[in-house]
Protein backbone atom coordinates (compact mmCIF):
# COMPACT_ATOMS: atom_id res chain seq x y z
CA UNK A 1 0.00 0.00 0.00
CA UNK A 2 1.76 3.59 -0.97
CA UNK A 3 0.36 6.83 -1.22
CA UNK A 4 -0.19 6.64 -4.77
CA UNK A 5 -2.67 3.96 -4.55
CA UNK A 6 -4.53 5.90 -1.81
CA UNK A 7 -4.43 8.77 -3.64
CA UNK A 8 -6.65 7.11 -6.33
CA UNK A 9 -9.00 5.63 -4.33
CA UNK A 10 -9.83 8.72 -2.92
CA UNK A 11 -9.72 10.15 -6.71
CA UNK A 12 -12.11 7.14 -7.69
CA UNK A 13 -14.65 8.02 -4.57
CA UNK A 14 -14.66 11.70 -4.89
CA UNK A 15 -15.25 11.88 -8.81
CA UNK A 16 -17.42 9.08 -8.82
CA UNK A 17 -15.98 6.79 -11.59
CA UNK A 18 -12.91 5.81 -12.70
CA UNK A 19 -12.41 8.20 -15.92
CA UNK A 20 -13.26 10.84 -14.03
CA UNK A 21 -10.58 10.36 -11.81
CA UNK A 22 -8.22 9.49 -14.43
CA UNK A 23 -8.84 12.90 -16.06
CA UNK A 24 -7.78 14.63 -12.52
CA UNK A 25 -4.78 12.31 -11.93
CA UNK A 26 -3.65 13.00 -15.74
CA UNK A 27 -3.42 9.10 -16.14
CA UNK A 28 -5.44 6.40 -18.33
CA UNK A 29 -8.53 4.75 -17.09
CA UNK A 30 -6.36 1.41 -17.14
CA UNK A 31 -3.81 3.09 -14.78
CA UNK A 32 -6.44 3.81 -12.43
CA UNK A 33 -8.39 0.24 -13.08
CA UNK A 34 -4.89 -0.95 -12.44
CA UNK A 35 -3.83 0.82 -9.44
CA UNK A 36 -7.12 -0.29 -7.15
CA UNK A 37 -6.97 -3.88 -8.15
CA UNK A 38 -3.24 -3.90 -7.07
CA UNK A 39 -4.33 -2.10 -3.24
CA UNK A 40 -7.62 -5.01 -3.32
CA UNK A 41 -4.98 -7.47 -3.89
CA UNK A 42 -2.44 -6.70 -1.24
CA UNK A 43 -5.56 -5.91 1.08
CA UNK A 44 -7.18 -9.05 -0.17
CA UNK A 45 -10.62 -7.39 0.38
CA UNK A 46 -12.70 -6.08 -2.42
CA UNK A 47 -12.79 -2.24 -1.71
CA UNK A 48 -15.41 -0.84 -4.72
CA UNK A 49 -18.43 -2.37 -6.25
CA UNK A 50 -18.43 -1.89 -9.35
CA UNK A 51 -22.22 -1.79 -10.91
CA UNK A 52 -24.18 -0.38 -13.82
CA UNK A 53 -25.23 2.02 -10.47
CA UNK A 54 -21.59 3.37 -10.21
CA UNK A 55 -18.79 3.22 -7.90
CA UNK A 56 -19.84 2.29 -4.58
CA UNK A 57 -17.68 1.55 -1.42
CA UNK A 58 -17.76 -1.56 0.24
CA UNK A 59 -17.64 -1.87 4.04
CA UNK A 60 -14.02 -2.54 3.40
CA UNK A 61 -13.67 0.33 1.38
CA UNK A 62 -15.46 2.73 3.29
CA UNK A 63 -12.88 2.16 6.11
CA UNK A 64 -9.70 2.01 4.20
CA UNK A 65 -11.25 5.20 1.96
CA UNK A 66 -11.59 7.12 5.49
CA UNK A 67 -8.43 6.43 6.94
CA UNK A 68 -6.70 7.14 3.59
CA UNK A 69 -8.10 10.90 3.88
CA UNK A 70 -6.21 10.94 7.07
CA UNK A 71 -3.27 9.78 5.62
CA UNK A 72 -3.22 11.82 2.53
CA UNK A 73 -3.67 14.87 5.02
CA UNK A 74 -1.27 13.78 7.61
CA UNK A 75 0.92 13.90 4.34
CA UNK A 76 0.25 17.31 3.29
CA UNK A 77 0.48 18.46 6.51
CA UNK A 78 4.37 17.29 6.62
CA UNK A 79 5.22 18.79 3.02
CA UNK A 80 4.10 22.05 3.81
CA UNK A 81 6.01 21.70 7.51
CA UNK A 82 8.96 20.79 5.57
CA UNK A 83 7.91 23.68 2.97
CA UNK A 84 8.29 25.65 5.86
CA UNK A 85 11.94 24.74 7.02
CA UNK A 86 13.12 25.17 3.37
CA UNK A 87 11.59 29.19 3.60
CA UNK A 88 12.85 29.25 6.73
CA UNK A 89 9.21 30.37 8.23
CA UNK A 90 10.18 27.98 10.86
CA UNK A 91 12.49 25.82 12.71
CA UNK A 92 15.56 26.39 15.19
CA UNK A 93 19.27 26.49 15.25
CA UNK A 94 20.97 25.06 18.03
CA UNK A 95 24.46 27.04 18.11
CA UNK A 96 27.75 26.94 20.02
CA UNK A 97 29.69 30.47 20.28
CA UNK A 98 32.85 31.08 22.63
CA UNK A 99 33.02 33.58 25.34
CA UNK A 100 36.07 35.69 23.85
CA UNK A 101 34.81 37.75 20.80
CA UNK A 102 31.18 36.61 20.18
CA UNK A 103 30.35 40.06 21.66
CA UNK A 104 31.73 41.81 18.52
CA UNK A 105 31.63 39.17 15.85
CA UNK A 106 28.25 37.12 16.34
CA UNK A 107 26.12 39.28 18.87
CA UNK A 108 25.57 42.13 15.38
CA UNK A 109 24.46 38.84 13.39
CA UNK A 110 21.34 37.91 15.70
CA UNK A 111 19.82 40.81 15.20
CA UNK A 112 19.90 40.44 11.38
CA UNK A 113 19.23 37.11 11.82
CA UNK A 114 16.41 37.09 13.73
CA UNK A 115 15.06 40.15 11.54
CA UNK A 116 15.14 37.78 8.84
CA UNK A 117 13.85 34.97 9.83
CA UNK A 118 11.86 35.97 13.00
CA UNK A 119 10.22 32.61 13.88
CA UNK A 120 14.13 30.47 13.69
CA UNK A 121 14.57 29.90 17.22
CA UNK A 122 18.20 30.31 18.32
CA UNK A 123 19.38 28.30 20.85
CA UNK A 124 23.08 29.24 21.88
CA UNK A 125 25.47 27.24 23.98
CA UNK A 126 28.37 29.76 25.10
CA UNK A 127 31.51 27.63 25.85
CA UNK A 128 35.42 27.86 25.22
CA UNK A 129 36.17 26.68 21.44
CA UNK A 130 37.68 23.11 23.02
CA UNK A 131 34.84 22.18 25.38
CA UNK A 132 32.32 23.48 21.71
CA UNK A 133 34.15 21.14 19.66
CA UNK A 134 33.30 18.59 22.47
CA UNK A 135 29.55 19.59 21.88
CA UNK A 136 29.64 19.36 18.46
CA UNK A 137 30.95 15.53 18.14
CA UNK A 138 28.01 14.67 20.55
CA UNK A 139 25.64 16.32 18.47
CA UNK A 140 24.27 18.92 21.44
CA UNK A 141 24.62 22.08 18.24
CA UNK A 142 24.86 22.00 14.92
CA UNK A 143 27.74 24.66 14.25
CA UNK A 144 30.16 26.66 16.69
CA UNK A 145 32.79 29.24 16.76
CA UNK A 146 36.42 27.82 16.90
CA UNK A 147 39.70 28.76 16.44
CA UNK A 148 41.41 27.55 12.99
CA UNK A 149 43.34 24.84 12.72
CA UNK A 150 40.75 22.69 13.81
CA UNK A 151 40.29 18.35 13.77
CA UNK A 152 40.09 16.76 10.40
CA UNK A 153 36.42 16.12 11.81
CA UNK A 154 35.44 19.31 10.82
CA UNK A 155 34.77 21.16 7.87
CA UNK A 156 35.19 25.41 8.53
CA UNK A 157 34.11 28.88 6.98
CA UNK A 158 36.63 31.56 8.10
CA UNK A 159 34.99 34.85 10.02
CA UNK A 160 38.03 36.62 10.87
CA UNK A 161 41.51 36.61 11.46
CA UNK A 162 43.23 39.06 13.72
CA UNK A 163 46.63 39.86 14.89
CA UNK A 164 47.20 39.87 18.75
CA UNK A 165 48.28 42.23 21.16
CA UNK A 166 50.03 42.16 24.59
CA UNK A 167 48.76 43.55 27.20
CA UNK A 168 51.22 44.51 30.10
CA UNK A 169 51.00 47.38 33.15
CA UNK A 170 51.68 50.56 32.02
CA UNK A 171 55.07 50.66 34.18
CA UNK A 172 56.35 47.24 32.81
CA UNK A 173 59.25 47.75 31.47
CA UNK A 174 58.05 45.86 28.16
CA UNK A 175 55.90 48.92 27.80
CA UNK A 176 58.16 51.33 26.97
CA UNK A 177 58.51 49.27 23.64
CA UNK A 178 57.07 49.73 20.44
CA UNK A 179 55.68 46.32 19.50
CA UNK A 180 56.74 42.68 21.23
CA UNK A 181 58.45 39.51 20.24
CA UNK A 182 57.05 36.53 21.91
CA UNK A 183 60.45 35.60 23.41
CA UNK A 184 60.73 39.03 24.96
CA UNK A 185 58.09 37.74 27.27
CA UNK A 186 59.46 34.80 28.87
CA UNK A 187 60.18 36.55 32.07
CA UNK A 188 56.78 38.08 32.56
CA UNK A 189 54.01 36.25 34.48
CA UNK A 190 50.87 35.37 32.27
CA UNK A 191 47.17 35.84 32.71
CA UNK A 192 45.42 33.28 30.93
CA UNK A 193 41.82 32.23 30.22
CA UNK A 194 39.94 29.23 31.98
CA UNK A 195 40.15 25.70 31.43
CA UNK A 196 38.93 24.96 27.88
CA UNK A 197 39.55 27.82 26.07
CA UNK A 198 41.53 26.78 22.83
CA UNK A 199 43.25 30.13 22.74
CA UNK A 200 45.53 29.25 26.16
CA UNK A 201 46.50 26.06 23.80
CA UNK A 202 47.54 28.48 21.13
CA UNK A 203 49.47 30.90 23.35
CA UNK A 204 51.19 28.18 25.20
CA UNK A 205 52.52 26.29 21.82
CA UNK A 206 53.70 29.41 20.36
CA UNK A 207 55.35 30.15 23.72
CA UNK A 208 57.30 26.48 23.36
CA UNK A 209 57.83 26.99 19.95
CA UNK A 210 60.34 30.20 20.98
CA UNK A 211 62.24 27.98 23.64
CA UNK A 212 60.02 28.87 27.20
CA UNK A 213 57.00 28.15 29.11
CA UNK A 214 54.82 30.45 30.24
CA UNK A 215 54.68 31.05 33.60
CA UNK A 216 51.54 31.03 34.91
CA UNK A 217 50.04 33.50 37.52
CA UNK A 218 45.89 33.73 36.92
CA UNK A 219 43.15 32.35 35.22
CA UNK A 220 39.61 33.44 34.37
CA UNK A 221 36.64 33.33 32.23
CA UNK A 222 36.08 36.85 32.04
CA UNK A 223 37.99 39.64 29.62
CA UNK A 224 37.49 42.63 31.50
CA UNK A 225 38.78 41.07 35.34
CA UNK A 226 41.74 39.38 32.52
CA UNK A 227 42.16 43.24 32.13
CA UNK A 228 42.07 44.54 35.65
CA UNK A 229 44.76 41.96 36.76
CA UNK A 230 47.05 43.43 33.92
CA UNK A 231 46.33 46.49 35.12
CA UNK A 232 47.03 45.52 38.80
CA UNK A 233 50.33 44.28 37.98
CA UNK A 234 49.96 40.53 38.51
CA UNK A 235 51.34 40.22 34.59
CA UNK A 236 50.30 40.44 30.93
CA UNK A 237 47.86 39.19 29.09
CA UNK A 238 47.29 38.25 25.13
CA UNK A 239 44.14 39.54 23.25
CA UNK A 240 43.01 39.79 19.75
CA UNK A 241 43.60 43.44 18.19
CA UNK A 242 39.66 44.28 17.90
CA UNK A 243 38.79 42.76 21.60
CA UNK A 244 41.77 44.44 23.07
CA UNK A 245 40.74 48.09 21.59
CA UNK A 246 37.55 48.11 22.71
CA UNK A 247 39.09 47.71 26.19
CA UNK A 248 41.32 50.91 26.67
CA UNK A 249 42.69 52.16 30.10
CA UNK A 250 45.55 54.58 30.98
CA UNK A 251 47.20 52.04 33.38
CA UNK A 252 47.49 49.80 30.53
CA UNK A 253 49.62 49.32 27.60
CA UNK A 254 48.17 47.23 24.56
CA UNK A 255 51.16 46.26 21.47
CA UNK A 256 51.36 44.54 19.08
CA UNK A 257 52.74 41.06 19.19
CA UNK A 258 55.11 40.85 16.06
CA UNK A 259 55.03 36.77 15.59
CA UNK A 260 52.91 35.35 12.42
CA UNK A 261 53.35 32.25 13.56
CA UNK A 262 50.60 33.26 16.37
CA UNK A 263 47.53 34.67 15.55
CA UNK A 264 43.68 34.38 16.46
CA UNK A 265 41.35 33.02 13.52
CA UNK A 266 37.54 32.53 14.43
CA UNK A 267 36.05 30.28 12.21
CA UNK A 268 32.21 28.57 12.12
CA UNK A 269 32.91 24.80 12.29
CA UNK A 270 30.32 21.87 11.67
CA UNK A 271 31.23 17.77 11.85
CA UNK A 272 32.71 17.04 8.28
CA UNK A 273 29.52 15.53 6.18
CA UNK A 274 26.92 16.28 8.17
CA UNK A 275 23.69 17.59 7.19
CA UNK A 276 23.10 21.39 7.45
CA UNK A 277 19.82 22.56 8.12
CA UNK A 278 18.41 25.57 6.21
CA UNK A 279 18.56 27.28 9.14
CA UNK A 280 22.52 26.81 9.61
CA UNK A 281 22.82 26.88 6.25
CA UNK A 282 20.88 30.62 6.45
CA UNK A 283 23.28 31.84 9.23
CA UNK A 284 26.57 30.47 7.60
CA UNK A 285 25.28 32.64 4.96
CA UNK A 286 24.60 35.85 7.17
CA UNK A 287 27.83 35.49 8.05
CA UNK A 288 29.32 35.09 5.02
CA UNK A 289 27.79 38.40 3.87
CA UNK A 290 28.99 40.30 7.35
CA UNK A 291 32.42 39.19 6.37
CA UNK A 292 32.50 40.21 3.21
CA UNK A 293 31.24 43.66 4.16
CA UNK A 294 33.89 43.74 6.93
CA UNK A 295 36.45 42.95 4.09
CA UNK A 296 35.06 45.91 1.61
CA UNK A 297 34.81 48.37 4.14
Amino acid sequence: MDIRQLRTLVEVVRRGGFSAAAQSLFATQPTISKAIRQLEDELELVLIDRSRQGVRLTQAGEIVYRRALVLLGERDNLLAELEELRGLKRGELNIGLPPLGSDVLFAPLFAIYRQRYPHIDLKVLEQGSQALEDSLRAGEVEIAGSLLPVSDDFQWQSVRKEPLTVLLPRAHPLAQHAALRLEMLAETPFILFDKGFMFNRRIVEACQRHGFTPQEVARSGQIDFIVALVAAGMGLAMLPRMIALRRPRPDVAVLPLLDDDLAWHMALVWRRGAFLSHAAQAWLQLAAEQDEAASGA
